[in-house]
This record gives C-alpha cells, structure tokens and sequence, in this order.
C-alpha cells in the first residue's frame, strides 16, 4: 500500500484541468461537490489538486479541513456523530471542508446536512460508489448537490501523464487499449508483472468492498461469472434473461435467476465498475426498456478480467469512445432507427451527434453497413464514423469519416 501512496504522490503533481476547473466553477456556492468514480480514477488527487488550489489563492491552511478517510489516522471518525465532533471543533470563519470516501462514516449524510444548517461551511466530498448518491443525502438535499464525475485518462491525458510526444501514436494508443487509463499505470508502464499485479488489486478491492461487502453478497461465483460476461460481450446487446440463459445452458452456475442478475447488474453500476447505455428509438425520441449495452469504466480491469490474450479491438474501441463521450459531457444511449442501429446517439444541452464505431472501413460490405446506418437518420444533426483507418475520405454525402486517434486528441468540446 505504500507504495501506491508514493505514486499518488508524484501523480498529484499532473494537473487534470477539465476536473480542477469545474470545482473551482461551483466554489463559494451553495451546492455540495460530489465527486464520483471508480476505484483509483484520481478522485483523491483531484480532491488535492483543489486543496493546492485554495491555498494558492489566499485561503489559509487553518480554513480546510481536509479528511481522508482509508488513512488510519481517523479511524476514530466512525459515525455522523464522530464526524460533526470534530469537523466542529475545527472549523474556523469560513471553512472548506475536504472529505475523501466519506461513505466510510456510518450515516455520514445527516451531519453533513447539519454542516450546512450550522457553519458557514463550502463542503466537497469523494466517494466510489453510487450509493453515495442514492443514500439519505438526496432526500436531505434535494437539490443541493452537483456531482463532479471521474473516469479514468484520457488518451490525451494518458500521453500527458507518460510526457508522450505524438511520434508513434498507434503503438502509444495500443498501449493504452492494453493497460487502460487508471493514473498509476502510467508510473509502472516498464513493469508488466507490477502491471497485471496492480489491476488485479483494484479489479478484486472493487469487487469486494463496493459489491461483495457492500451489498452482503452469497453468491459470489455468480456474480464473478456475471462480471465475465459483461466484460466479455462489451457493446452487444444485453439483458437478464440472456445472461441467465447463458449461465444455465452452459452449467456455469447451479442456477440463475433475471430478478437476481438484475439486482447484480445494478450493483455493478452503483460500483462504477460498469455503465449501461440505454436503448433509444431515434424518430420517437423515447427510451426503450429492453438490450441496453454494458461498457467498463476501464479497459485495463476489463484485460485483467479476461487475460490479455483475450483482447478484442473492436469492441475496446467501442468502450473507449464511449468513455470518451462520458467524459466530454455528452448523455450517451444506443440508438435505434428502422431495422437499424446507431452505436452512440450523444446529447448535450448543445447539439446531438451521432456515431458509428468499427476499426476499419476498407472492407465494402463494412463500409456500406455503417453508412447506411447513419443515412437512414432523417434529422441534420452531425452523423460521424470513428474508425482506425488513415488517409480515407473525410466526407460521404455529409457523413464525417474520422480516424479514432486523432478524434481522440481533438480539444474536448
């Protein structure tokens, strides 16, 4: 553990300015900044990069307070009562009140809503599970709160972090499909045995204390064998009852039922570990209730999961341009039109666009497929095929054709 103390350390040093800037866009406001993410997705860096930015600007050491609670150091902070204690005799004047995976403190949400009611107090808290979210603090404050969500690098913050130049940037970009975007990579990237040691420890702590323990979970096996399927069919259609099937047919678990996956399933999200995109009919606009499709918040977990050997460009492709939607801003499902589907219809308060995503177009039979996907949209929002082809044509009757990578290091929108 120390040693990925140590990493932390040197990572804080790289500033993540697209997460920095939205925290420092709600300070003084009345809002509660909650900041949500997987397991080591640089919530707690983040949280310190803030910290460095309030003294940096004039406020005192004496008015932050700042609590990490996976350090020993306060594991005396067990209930909301511990914790208003001493957050009480602390504060100063006004107070910035930094908690890291508060969700450690038993009922942790009453006293901060009596932090708001009491002190003039400007609260930001960390947590790696949804239940943060889902928990007696939405009831308490019912619009109060805006969540700040993490996901992990970029492939443009994974150059960064590496001092990457842009020379070779396919073997840079397999690299990254390979290892994933968790910070710490980036410090043992020369080490394969520290690699595949690190991702399981994160992959199994994940699994253990934001689901197994979480949730008081028996049948473990099942949900292992739940986990591989998921990560085995990233961007196909998925639903309770196929799973169940599956599980059933291939005697891989005694027996499964859909009520018990869909509980399961949910979890996983709660957990980070996994982000389902719903189903939409693009002419009705609605959402449909049936074969969502489930991405994994890091490819790297998603490699160790299945064994390196098992790594299916495609779909990884398909997982990072989703994460990377996420992490522009954009509200992703999958879309449907006709007999057709779309990969990803994004959506901000903006615009809406619409993209295909396949590692090459030089087959025809591929190329006419996605086209025709995307023609068959009646509306003039912008249609776009992601593939990692060069050198193509950029436009087919106003379908932008785009290369993956350089799509990649575009300016976020």
């Amino acid at each position: 553990m120390f040693f990925y103390d140590i990493m932390y350390l040197v990572i804080e040093m790289i500033i993540r300015d697209n997460y920095l800037k939205k925290l420092i866009a709600c300070k003084d406001t009345e809002f509660i900044k909650v900041i949500t993410g997987v397991r080591r997705s640089g919530k707690s860096t983040i949280l310190l990069m803030f910290k460095n930015y309030l003294l940096d600007n004039g406020v005192k050491e004496d008015n932050i307070i700042y609590i990490n609670f996976e350090s020993v150091i306060y594991d005396d902070i067990k209930t909301y009562k511990d914790l208003y204690k001493y957050v009480k005799e602390k504060i100063k004047n006004k107070t910035y009140l930094l908690l890291d995976e508060v969700q450690n403190v038993n009922s942790w949400e009453k006293a901060i809503n009596s932090f708001k009611v009491d002190f003039d107090i400007d609260i930001y808290i960390t947590g790696s599970n949804a239940y943060l979210l889902s928990s007696e603090l939405s009831t308490l404050l019912s619009g109060r709160y805006v969540e700040i969500k993490v996901y992990p690098l970029s492939f443009k913050e994974y150059l960064m972090f590496n001092n990457y130049d842009k020379s070779n940037l396919e073997d840079k970009f397999n690299e990254y499909l390979k290892y994933g975007g968790l910070p710490a990579i980036t410090l043992i990237k020369d080490n394969n045995d520290l690699i595949l040691s690190y991702l399981s420890d994160i992959y199994n702590s994940i699994v253990k204390k934001d689901i197994i323990d979480r949730n008081s979970i028996k049948d473990i096996a099942l949900l292992e064998n739940i986990i591989k399927y998921l990560a085995n069919n990233i961007g196909s259609s998925i639903s309770s009852n196929k799973i169940s099937d599956y599980l059933n047919s291939n005697k891989i678990v005694e027996k499964s039922n859909h009520q018990t996956i869909d509980n399961y399933l949910n979890m996983l999200e709660k957990s980070f570990i996994m982000y389902k995109a719903e189903r939409t009919d693009i002419k009705s606009k609605s959402l449909l209730k049936t074969l969502g499709k489930y991405y994994i918040s890091d490819v790297g977990i998603r490699n160790i999961i299945l064994g390196f050997r098992n790594i299916d460009e495609g779909h990884l492709l398909e997982n990072i341009v989703y994460l990377e939607l996420l992490r522009r801003g954009y509200r992703v499902n999958i879309g449907k039109t006709y007999d057709y589907e779309i990969d990803f219809v994004a959506e901000n308060p903006n615009s809406i666009k619409y993209f295909q995503v396949t590692k090459s177009l030089l087959n025809e039979q591929v190329k006419e497929r996605e086209l025709r996907s995307l023609e068959s949209i009646d509306d003039n929002y912008e249609k776009i095929i992601l593939s990692m082809d060069k050198n193509l044509s950029n436009d087919y009757n106003g379908i932008k054709v785009i290369n993956i990578i350089d799509w990649l290091l575009e300016d976020d929108e």
